[in-house]
């Protein structure tokens, strides 16, 4: 049975993390290049909406189901082939989780509280201090989750047939 669930929960951890890999790769070469064409207002406004569109259950099952699918994964897998590609994958999406906590959560959180991009008087200063940073910061997002959305798929194949 425990093999059973080893293989559950790594391609758990694989799906939810190439979800993840691309949610951020998509912003990273289409989202954010579109919006950096659009006004200031418009810029804000559709930034606010989103940051506040994207906090459900499909994304909660996927942003948190990727850690914990492949912790639950590097537990099931202990002295077993794909341990390292899992660990490796584990970590990078750990980072992923950092990062996100650590610097895009805050900068959605001040452009949120910065107001109604229609009553802002420096819209421009708003998005100047969000959208480069969030920018930055979310390609490191997708590279370290591309990564280790790889090494999953790496455990996968060196594991072999359950």
């Amino acid at each position: 049975m425990t093999t059973g669930w080893a293989t559950a929960t790594l391609i758990g951890a694989t799906i939810t993390n190439g979800l993840m890999a691309g949610l951020f790769a998509a912003y990273s070469y289409a989202v954010m290049p579109g919006l950096a064409r659009a006004g200031d207002r418009t810029f804000v406004e559709a930034m606010q909406q989103t940051n506040a569109a994207i906090l459900n259950g499909w994304f909660g099952i996927c942003f948190g189901g990727a850690l914990m699918f492949a912790a639950a994964a590097a537990v099931l897998h202990l002295g077993r082939p794909g341990l390292p590609w899992i660990v490796a994958g584990l970590v990078l999406y750990a980072a992923v989780l950092v990062i996100t906590l650590r610097i895009n959560v805050p900068l959605n959180d001040r452009l949120a509280a910065a107001g109604d991009p229609a009553t802002l008087a420096d819209p421009a200063a708003v998005r100047a201090a969000f959208e480069g940073v969030w920018v930055r910061w979310n390609i490191v997002r997708a590279v370290c989750s591309t990564a280790a959305f790889g090494c999953l798929v790496g455990a996968l194949a060196v594991r072999g047939p359950a």
